[in-house]
């Protein structure tokens, strides 16, 4: 399919009070919505726009962000295809609701997380940074020569317990991003695959240091 095949997304932006330099980009899980997350956007400091972004694939009355053929099994071209209408989105999205595409931090839960993280594999330098929550490497049978000059931190966060990933092939992700330049910190649950107030407690401390300072 070609940009011409694009569709909007559905999409809740809340600017911050005063002007802001950062702004959360949030992407559910499997099921949710744009609606999901946003009750934690607060936790992450004041000041902060929030853009919170809906799937445009359905799995059986579900949103997602990309098709896929099994547990855990995904659609590869159809990742790449909604990466990249997701990264058309933003960009509109950037100058229509004026923010700065520059200082875009996502924050992921699951299938939102892995759509973040084909972000970072096929446009590595876009986003400002990630919170990848119970993350699994989007793209393997053909993975992309990818690097980034930014060095944006990024927070990896798999659960201990998660019976979707192989504990090997979380560690093969988390070396593929630290090797193409991205400041990884490993925050590991003591969970399954759900997410717990440890995983929002670690991510609004990383992002505190790292992008409070500048907004």
């Amino acid at each position: 399919m070609s940009a011409a095949s694009y569709k909007p997304l559905h999409y809740i932006y809340q600017p911050a009070a005063a002007p802001a330099a950062a702004t959360l980009l949030l992407l559910h899980g499997t099921g949710g919505d744009e609606q999901d997350l946003l009750p934690l956007a607060a936790r992450f400091g004041p000041g902060v726009n929030v853009l919170s972004v809906r799937g445009n694939v359905q799995e059986g009355g579900m949103p997602r962000f990309f098709r896929r053929l099994g547990m855990g099994v995904f659609d590869e071209d159809d990742v790449r295809f909604r990466t990249h209408e997701l990264v058309e989105f933003l960009r509109n999205a950037s100058q229509k609701e004026a923010f700065d595409l520059a200082q875009l931090v996502a924050v992921g839960y699951s299938n939102g997380a892995n759509i973040a993280g084909s972000v970072l594999m096929l446009y590595p330098e876009l986003l400002a940074g990630a919170v990848l929550w119970r993350p699994m490497q989007p793209l393997t049978r053909e993975v992309p020569g990818f690097a980034t000059t930014r060095r944006q931190p990024v927070l990896f966060s798999p659960g201990t317990h998660d019976p979707t990933v192989q504990p090997a092939a979380t560690q093969a992700y988390a070396a593929l991003l630290t090797a193409a330049g991205f400041a990884l910190t490993r925050a590991d649950t003591a969970a399954g695959h759900n997410l717990t107030q440890a995983d929002v407690d670690n991510a609004t401390g990383w992002f505190q240091k790292h992008f409070l300072q500048k907004v």
